[in-house]
């Protein structure tokens, strides 16, 4: 495990943790993160900005493994302000030990599909015009 969070009680801004969760999985230093903020929404949206990174906001244990098993979601986004701590530890719990299930022809293709709209606005320039 390796903690990139925010070490002291002042504000943070969520994108640049969000980009050090995406660098971290680039790089092959963790396979999968969590990343908490007020609402988890902004979170989510920069953290997907993040080439190969898939993220979810997640309330739910379903949402948390699903999200894994048929989407192959490498960031688990929470809402510190919208869940609790007991309920956060459950999502984390069910994050981490789910699977993608990559045996099962329609997850993967849907996750290949996915990954070609990705391809199509990606841009080499740092932009997200399609090319």
């Amino acid at each position: 495990m390796v903690d990139l969070g925010a070490f002291n009680t002042e504000s943070s801004d969520y994108p640049d943790f969000a980009e050090k969760i995406g660098d971290a999985i680039k790089k092959d230093v963790a396979p999968r993160g969590i990343l908490i903020c007020g609402s988890g929404v902004g979170a989510c949206i920069a953290a997907n900005k993040i080439p190969g990174i898939r993220a979810g906001i997640c309330h739910d244990t379903y949402s948390a493994h699903q999200g894994v098993e048929h989407d192959d979601m490498n960031v688990l986004v929470l809402g510190a302000r919208i869940i609790g701590g007991a309920l956060a530890l459950e999502l984390a719990n069910a994050f981490i030990g789910a699977k993608f299930i990559s045996s099962e022809p329609r997850y993967t293709r849907r996750f290949n599909k996915v990954m070609a709209i990705e391809a199509k606005y990606q841009c080499g320039d740092g932009s997200n015009s399609p090319a």
